[in-house]
Order: structure tokens, then sequence, then C-alpha cells
């Protein structure tokens, strides 16, 4: 009976092992699979950076966005006063 108890402890400790080792293998390949997404995005933000230094050099550029939110700032100015303007007037009613 001691033979056929520890024959089922070899067992259980073997397939065990297998499985350590699978679970091992699966995490190997999931590390090396994110360490490439990190790479990946890695790559993406300094191509991105570099592209918005070249365009913050350019003062050009940047004058046109400046014009164009003062546009945008008078627009809103022009709409908020109409929108108060029209409500004064109903409450004079």
């Amino acid at each position: 009976m001691e033979k056929k108890d520890e024959g089922k402890a070899e067992k259980f400790l073997k397939d065990f092992g297998k499985k350590v080792d699978g679970f091992l293998a699966e995490l190997k390949e999931a590390g090396t699979r994110v360490e490439g997404d990190f790479q990946k995005k890695y790559d993406e933000l300094k191509a991105s950076a570099e592209q918005l230094k070249k365009e913050a050099q350019n003062k050009e550029r940047w004058k046109e966005v400046e014009e164009g939110l003062k546009r945008a700032g008078k627009e809103m100015e022009s709409a908020f006063k109409a929108a108060f303007k029209k409500n004064e007037n109903k409450t004079n009613l």
C-alpha cells in the first residue's frame, strides 16, 4: 500500500511540474508580447513628440492657431452676449 501511495505522489508531482512548466512558458510568451506592445507604443509616442516639436518650431503655424483662437473667442463672446441679451428681454416682458 505504501508503494501505491508513493506512485500517486510521484505522478501528482510530475503532473504538477508539467503544469508549472507550461505556465512559465505561457508567462514568458505573454511577457514577450507585452514588451513588444510597449515598444510599439513607445515608438509611436516618440514619433508624435518629434512631430509636435517640429510643429512647435513653425512660428507661422502658431500664428494661425493664435488667430483662430482669437476669432473663436470673439464669436463665443458674441454668442454669450446674444444669449443673455435675449434672456434679459424675456424677463422684462
